[in-house]
C-alpha cells in the first residue's frame, strides 16, 4: 500500500508541474497569437482547466509538506493541552469541509456531465469539475495521515508495527 501511495504522490507532483507549465505555455502562446492577429481563444479555456487541477494538486503537495500559510497567534499562546485540542479541532473541521467538497464535487460533476466544455463538442465540463472531488480526496487522505501522525506523536495512538502504514 505504501508503494501505491508513493506512486500516487509522484504522479501528483508530475501532473501538478505539467499542468502549471502547460498553463503558462498556453497563456503565452495565446497572447503571442493575438498579437499576430490570429487569436487562439481556446488557449485560455484549456489553461483554466489546467489551473483548476493544478490548484488542488499543488494544495495537497503543500499541505503534505506543511508549506501552507498558518497563523498561530492564538494557539501559540495557549497551554499545551489546549493547543493540542485546537489542533485536533482544526483537523476535524478540515476533514468535514473536505468530505463536503468531495460530495458536492461528485454531484457537480454528475450534473455537468452533459455540458460541453467551452462549447467544444465531445469534451465534457466534468473534466474540470472532477478536480473538486479528486483534489478533495487527496487532501482528505493527507489530513488523515497528518491526524494519525499527530495522534501517535501525542501518545494517543499506538505506534505503527513493522510493515504497517
Amino acid at each position: 500500500m505504501r508503494r501505491f501511495y508513493a506512486g500516487i504522490l509522484k504522479l501528483e507532483a508530475v501532473l501538478a508541474g505539467a499542468f502549471l507549465l502547460l498553463m503558462v505555455i498556453l497563456i503565452f502562446s495565446g497572447g503571442v497569437a493575438r498579437m499576430l492577429h490570429y487569436p487562439l481563444n481556446w488557449t485560455i479555456d484549456l489553461s483554466t482547466c489546467f489551473f483548476a487541477w493544478a490548484c488542488f494538486l499543488c494544495a495537497d503537495i503543500a499541505w503534505r509538506k506543511d508549506a501552507l500559510m498558518s497563523i498561530d497567534v492564538v494557539s501559540g499562546r495557549l497551554p499545551p493541552r489546549a493547543a493540542q485540542a485546537v489542533a485536533y479541532c482544526n483537523y476535524v473541521l478540515i476533514l468535514g469541509f473536505l468530505v463536503y467538497l468531495i460530495y458536492s464535487g461528485i454531484e457537480l460533476s454528475w450534473v455537468s456531465r452533459a455540458r460541453s466544455f467551452q462549447g467544444i463538442p465531445g469534451v465534457s465540463y466534468s473534466w474540470v469539475t472532477m478536480s473538486l472531488p479528486v483534489g478533495g480526496l487527496l487532501l482528505a487522505i493527507t489530513t488523515l495521515i497528518k491526524l494519525r501522525d499527530r495522534l501517535r506523536a501525542d501518545g494517543l495512538l499506538r505506534p505503527a508495527a513493522a510493515g504497517e502504514g
